[in-house]
């Protein structure tokens, strides 16, 4: 089974390049339009007003929700502190990790996690691997947007929960690959889309709205193969009213575009 050269439209950024060939060894026509770029929160005073509690003693759970946030964390902490001060007030707390890539970065600064989110690494794996937990004060490394699920389950289970944003999503500094996805969306030219991460449909949606094509490019959407990479990305998708035809069996970009190809 293969995409037979069907059309295949994926909005990843970071690995766009390696995306377009996972698409063309599946037999697919890809068109990859980075969707998105991590920027600096520009006010960094509550995250070092976090850094000074967290020295001080009064968390006793730090959960990390993604490796880049982990690492501008760290960085960001060693202009100010002691380049080991992060790591060192980490081996002082129940760390917890949402998936590999922050469990990646812990590794790099020579730690590991107590607990790790299993797959699909949600937030509701997250809540569950934490439940029965006796720590009650809880810094949540944010990611890109508010995940106020994670935050009010953490306080539904009685935690006193601080949430530390390092960095947040914003368009691509060239967005017209995106503005054109939309564009070939609205005229039907998708065959199938690849999503990977939740903010990309409303980054999508969000360039086709400025350019007066939202519904028809919501239009186009409804009429591909829609493959979401998890559930995360699949609430994103459904809060547009799309339904993705395939998770793949893992969270992984090669069993998306794989298991994609085979539908």
């Amino acid at each position: 089974m293969s995409f037979d050269s069907r059309r295949v439209l994926s909005l990843e950024s970071r690995r766009a390049g390696e995306m377009a060939e996972l698409i063309r060894k599946q037999g697919g026509d890809p068109f990859v339009a980075p969707s998105m770029r991590e920027v600096p929160v520009e006010e960094n005073a509550p995250v070092f007003q976090f850094a000074r509690r967290l020295f001080d003693g009064e968390f006793d759970m730090m959960v990390l929700l993604t490796g880049v946030g982990t690492r501008q964390l760290n960085r960001l902490l060693a202009t100010r502190f002691p380049e080991s001060a992060f790591a060192d007030a980490l081996k002082r707390v129940t760390v917890v990790a949402r998936g590999p890539k922050p469990v990646a970065a812990l590794r790099e600064m020579g730690l590991s996690p107590a607990i790790t989110a299993p797959e699909p690494n949600t937030w509701r794996e997250l809540l569950q691997a934490t439940a029965d937990r006796a720590e009650r004060r809880i810094a949540v490394q944010e990611y890109g947007r508010a995940n106020p699920e994670l935050l009010d389950g953490l306080r539904a289970h009685g935690a006193d929960v601080t949430s530390v944003r390092i960095y947040q999503y914003d368009l691509p500094e060239d967005p017209e690959p995106l503005r054109e996805a939309a564009r070939r969306l609205a005229a039907g030219e998708f065959d199938v889309v690849l999503f990977t991460t939740a903010v990309q449909v409303s980054h999508l949606l969000r360039v086709a709205e400025e350019q007066g094509i939202g519904p028809a490019t919501l239009a186009g959407l409804r009429k591909a193969m829609i493959a979401s990479i998890g559930p995360t990305t699949t609430e994103a998708l459904e809060e547009f009213g799309l339904s993705p035809k395939l998770e793949p069996s893992h969270p992984k970009l090669g069993l998306l575009v794989r298991e994609a190809a085979e539908m």
